[in-house]
């Protein structure tokens, strides 16, 4: 198995349409979510909490994390197909935790669609368990 390097950084605007394909290959985008919106909000709250992760020139993983003050939140995590099963997701994972940690952040939590077991069995390997509990939303804007 070829080893690749992974470089970590913070998100930059110029990224946005190399990061949106990542998350179309990855099947993260869904009719309900904007992903330009959900970038451009994401930039207006915590931007240093969105990380990219680069090798071979080209942006093969993110993850969007978020920060309330209580609780920690976990999205978007992508590592592109061609790179997968390299650790990617794992090193920027990590590398978020750590951020939200020096934020003082005690506990993160995420979602995961119904019937994705494989992203399942990722988290419970990078200790994240089933709380237990419903996950409620209510839109109180309308992406599409």
């Amino acid at each position: 198995m070829e080893k690749f390097f992974l470089l970590i950084r913070p998100f930059k605007m110029n990224d946005k349409f190399e990061v949106i394909n990542l998350w179309q290959k990855c099947k993260l985008c869904v009719p309900w979510n904007d992903p330009y919106k959900d970038i451009s909000r994401k930039m207006n709250v915590l931007p240093e909490l969105f990380l990219v992760g680069i090798t071979d020139g080209n942006i093969v993983a993110t993850v969007m994390g978020g920060y309330d003050g209580h609780r920690g939140w976990i999205n978007y995590l992508a590592v592109h197909p061609k790179y997968q099963k390299n650790g990617f997701a794992r090193k920027i994972l990590e590398s978020l935790e750590n951020k939200l940690k020096l934020l003082g952040c005690p506990k993160v939590n995420l979602q995961i669609r119904n019937g994705n077991n494989n992203v399942i069995s990722f988290y419970e390997k990078m200790g994240f368990i089933d709380d237990k509990v419903i996950n409620m939303g209510k839109r109180l804007q309308k992406d599409n």
